[in-house]
């Protein structure tokens, strides 16, 4: 039996210079516009509307952050942008998603095939149940390589996986293609885990609270491989966290989710320097401090939470003297 195992990677504002800019310029097109997106679930008795009108972009080569607590809506966000909160009978999804120009709504099975694992990847919170204990990490890179060219040879796709091994940091790949995943360490597998959602030079990547399951300081050097990786292979990201020292040291561009709104959204450093919505600024009094000072005293149920979105205007582009 082959073994299926992409789905554990699942394998793509504009501007043409300016990673903060506009949806469109020019010929440049966004990597992922999100618009108006609704999901309700249907239950036994009654519908449960999880996203309010959605609306995002991410253009080339930009990094955005999408944060926001537990349970506030990121992970379906990324499900559903991967069509496969469309596969749920329970599951009822409004609004467009357009992935490099193209709309997304009602592709066929065949059509996503060609998107999920090629031009689109995801990364799981926890690397270790993500990747398949059965295989070898040669054998999935393999299947990753076989959706975007199902004829390739073992060989070849051997080296091109030694190759972005390499890339992240992995100084003796050969043994780790030939290794199972429950032979190597949670920052090794996060590594491959990486490797194996760009090894079809994808167009968007979706990271999904990456290292999470990590401690801190593997998390941090995961981070930095997967930021250096990203843009050397200049593809977008779409990174979602409830990390914000991370998202502030990673991410371009913020958008900040409250119980399936988006409530703030701007440059990062814009929102870092000036969060104006009162749950952006509940999110950051949060934020753990290593020089104490307890924990904000924070109502779940904080009217201001609910305000209107707060949108910051681009960063001026920096100009020389001449």
């Amino acid at each position: 039996m082959t073994p299926d195992v992409t789905d554990g990677a699942v394998t793509g504002m504009a501007g043409t210079g300016d990673r903060n800019g506009a949806r469109e310029t020019g010929k440049s097109i966004d990597t992922l516009a999100i618009r108006d997106l609704r999901l309700r679930f249907r239950g036994y008795t009654e519908t449960t509307t999880v996203l309010h009108g959605i609306s995002m972009r991410v253009a080339p080569e930009q990094r955005v952050a999408l944060v926001g607590e537990s349970g506030s809506g990121k992970t379906v966000i990324a499900r559903a942008i991967l069509g496969l909160l469309q596969l749920l009978p329970g599951a009822i999804v409004n609004g467009d998603i357009d992935f490099e120009g193209q709309d997304l709504t009602g592709l066929t099975t065949r059509a996503w095939r060609r998107l999920r694992g090629v031009r689109m990847s995801m990364i799981f919170q926890d690397p270790t149940s993500s990747l398949n204990p059965v295989f070898t990490i040669g054998e999935q890179f393999h299947e990753v390589h076989r959706r975007a060219d199902p004829a390739i040879r073992r060989s070849v796709s051997g080296d091109r996986a030694a190759a972005i091994l390499e890339e992240v940091s992995i100084t003796e790949p050969d043994r780790v293609l030939e290794s199972y995943p429950f032979q190597l360490s949670g920052g090794m597998n996060q590594r491959v885990m990486i490797a194996m959602a760009m090894a079809n030079e994808p167009a968007l990547l979706i990271a999904d609270e990456p290292g999470t399951a990590l401690d801190v300081t593997v998390q941090d050097q995961t981070l930095r491989l997967m930021r250096r990786l990203v843009d050397s292979h200049r593809t977008s990201v779409l990174f979602i966290s409830h990390n914000l020292g991370v998202v502030r040291e990673f991410a371009d561009r913020v958008y900040v989710i409250y119980q399936g709104r988006i409530v703030e959204e701007g440059p990062s450093a814009a929102i870092f320097r000036d969060p104006r919505h009162a749950y952006t600024q509940a999110l950051m009094a949060a934020a753990p401090r290593i020089t104490g000072g307890g924990i904000p005293d924070v109502s779940e149920d904080e009217p201001a939470f609910l305000a209107p979105r707060e949108v910051h205007p681009p960063e001026p582009t920096p100009t020389g003297d001449g």
